[in-house]
C-alpha cells in the first residue's frame, strides 16, 4: 500500500503514556522532538486512512479520474511517470523510490531546497502562536514581512500587498497601475507567462487565455521581445496603464534580454505615462546573483511582483511592491483588494525567514560561484555535442539550455529523468529545456548534476537523430 509516511514518537514521550490528539490513530507530532525524544521508535503512515493507495498504478489511475486526465497522462506518456513523495534539500523522491536531482523547482519554488530546515523550523515553531490570520486586521507578521520587503526591494518601494500565488499577484498588480494611471490597456511580450488568473492570464500566451475565452484584445496586447521599435508602436498613444515584463521569459525558454533593452522599455513607460511592472516572481530571490534581477539592467521598477520561491516552498504567499506613485488606492480604499489567504500569517513567517536566508553574503557569493562552475561545465559538454547542443542562455542559475529539434529538450527532459535529474522542457519553446539549479546547491553536487546532464544529452541526441523514442 502507498502513503506517506513518518515517523511516531514512542509512549514515553507522552505523559501517561499516550499521545494527545484526535482517536482513531492518526499520528501527531512530538512535542520533545529535537529534546532528548525517542522520535525513530516507531514508523507509521500518515492518516493513512485518509490517503491510502493499492499501488502506483492504482494512484495515476485515479489520478485520471478525479483529478486531472489530461496533465497524468501527458507524462506518462512523456516517460515520466513521476509521483514525488519524500523530498529533502534538492533531491525528490518518487513513491517507488527513484531519486532525483531537482533543477525544475516548480519554477523556482524551492530556491533554498525541499524542506529547507531553517524554514520548517520558523513554521513550525509560528504554528504554536499563528495559523492564517485575518485579512482585514493590521498584522505582526504581516507588517513585519512588508517592512522587510521595502528595505530590501529596489529605490522608490515604499508599499506591500500581498496574495497567495503569483497569479494573484500580477492581478493585483495590474489593477494597481490601472488606479494610478486611469488608463486600462496593458503591454506584454509574446510568448510571456504571468499566470492563470483573470487579468494574468490575459496578459500572458494566447494558450492559455483563449481555451478560457478570457482574450481581450482590446484591452492587453503583445509585442516580440528585445523589440524596442514595436515596443514604442504599442504604447505611444498614451493610453497604456503598464508594460508588464519577465526580466526573463520564464516559459519560453529563458531568452536573456539585449543589452539595453529592458532599460529601453523604462524609458518609454515613463515618456508615455506608463508603469513599468517586473515580473520577478521565476528570476528573483538571488537566481541571477542580486536579489531581484531587474536591477541588473539599471532599471527601477514602478511596481515588482515576487511570489513562488519567497514561500520557501512551505506556505503559499506572493508579493507586490509597489512605489508611492502608484499605491494611491491604499489610502483611497484600503479594501478595494481582499483575499482571505493573501498574507497569511505562517507564510508571513516562512517569507521572512526565506528572505534572511537569501540575503545573507554568503549564499549571494555562492551562487556567483556556482554559476560559473555550471555554466563551465556545459560548455564543456556542448562541446561534445556542437550539432545537438545549440546553446546555452544563462544569468547566473537562470539557465535555457537549446537543442537543434523542434522538441529537443522533451528527448532531453526524459533521459535527464532517467538519468536522476528532474528539468523541465519550456512549454511555449520546446527546444529548450529550463534549467534552474537552486542557490544553495554544493559543488559537490554540481558536479554530480554535470555528469549526469553529459550522459543525458548524448543519449537524447541518439534518439532524436535515430527517431527511436519519443519526446
Amino acid at each position: 500500500m502507498l502513503a506517506a509516511r513518518r515517523l511516531r514518537p514512542g509512549p514515553q514521550c507522552y505523559p501517561g503514556g499516550r499521545p494527545p490528539g484526535p482517536p482513531g490513530g492518526a499520528a501527531v507530532l512530538c512535542p520533545k522532538r529535537g529534546r532528548g525524544c525517542c522520535v525513530g521508535s516507531a514508523e507509521v503512515t500518515v492518516a493513512e486512512e485518509l490517503i491510502a493507495f493499492a499501488s502506483k498504478g492504482d494512484m495515476l489511475a485515479k489520478s485520471k479520474e478525479f483529478w486531472n486526465p489530461g496533465k497524468t497522462q501527458f507524462w506518462v506518456d512523456s516517460g515520466v511517470p513521476l509521483v514525488i513523495d519524500r523530498r529533502e534539500g534538492y533531491f525528490i523522491y518518487d513513491v517507488e523510490g527513484k531519486r532525483l536531482i531537482d533543477t525544475h523547482l516548480n519554477g523556482g519554488t524551492y530556491n533554498l531546497g525541499h524542506r529547507n530546515p531553517e524554514v520548517v523550523a520558523a513554521v513550525t515553531a509560528a504554528m504554536q502562536h499563528f495559523d492564517i490570520g485575518n485579512h482585514h486586521f493590521p498584522s505582526l507578521a504581516r507588517t513585519a514581512l512588508s517592512e522587510a520587503l521595502v528595505s530590501t526591494g529596489p529605490p522608490g518601494i515604499a508599499k506591500v500587498v500581498f496574495g497567495s500565488g503569483g497569479g494573484e499577484a500580477i492581478d493585483i498588480a495590474l489593477k494597481t497601475a490601472r488606479h494610478a494611471t486611469k488608463r486600462r490597456k496593458i503591454v506584454s511580450v509574446a510568448k510571456a507567462y504571468h499566470g492563470h488568473t483573470g487579468l494574468a492570464v490575459a496578459a500572458g500566451d494566447e494558450r492559455f487565455s483563449t481555451l478560457f475565452l478570457a482574450d481581450r484584445p482590446d484591452e492587453f496586447s503583445h509585442v516580440p521581445f528585445n523589440d524596442l521599435a514595436a515596443m514604442e508602436q504599442a504604447v505611444r498613444g498614451k493610453d497604456v496603464a503598464a508594460v508588464i515584463m519577465e526580466t526573463i521569459p520564464a516559459t519560453y525558454g529563458f531568452p536573456l534580454p539585449a543589452p539595453g533593452y529592458l532599460a529601453g522599455v523604462k524609458q518609454l513607460c515613463e515618456r508615455h505615462g506608463a508603469l513599468y511592472i517586473a515580473d520577478e516572481v521565476q528570476t528573483g530571490l538571488m537566481r541571477t546573483g542580486e536579489l531581484w534581477a531587474i536591477s541588473k539592467h539599471g532599471v527601477v521598477p514602478d511596481i515588482l511582483v515576487t511570489g513562488k520561491g519567497i514561500s520557501g516552498g512551505m506556505y503559499p504567499i506572493s508579493a507586490v511592491l509597489v512605489s508611492e506613485a502608484a499605491a494611491g488606492w491604499l489610502s483611497e480604499d484600503g479594501f478595494a483588494h481582499m483575499s482571505t489567504f493573501g498574507g497569511a500569517e505562517l507564510g508571513c513567517v516562512a517569507a521572512l525567514k526565506t528572505l534572511e536566508i537569501t540575503c545573507r553574503p554568503e549564499v549571494r557569493s555562492m551562487v556567483h560561484y556556482i554559476s560559473g562552475l555550471l555554466g563551465a561545465g556545459l560548455a564543456q559538454i556542448r562541446a561534445l555535442y556542437p550539432d545537438w547542443f545549440a546553446g546555452i542562455r544563462q544569468d547566473g542559475l537562470v539557465m535555457g539550455l537549446e537543442f537543434d529539434h523542434p522538441r529537443g529538450a522533451q528527448f532531453v527532459m526524459r533521459r535527464l529523468y532517467e538519468a536522476g535529474v528532474w528539468a523541465i522542457f519550456s512549454t511555449l519553446d520546446p527546444r529548450v529545456l529550463q534549467y534552474k539549479p537552486g542557490v544553495l546547491m554544493t559543488p559537490a553536487l554540481c558536479d554530480e548534476l554535470l555528469d549526469r546532464t553529459e550522459q543525458a544529452i548524448g543519449l537524447a541526441a541518439r534518439d532524436a537523430r535515430s527517431g527511436r523514442g519519443r519526446p
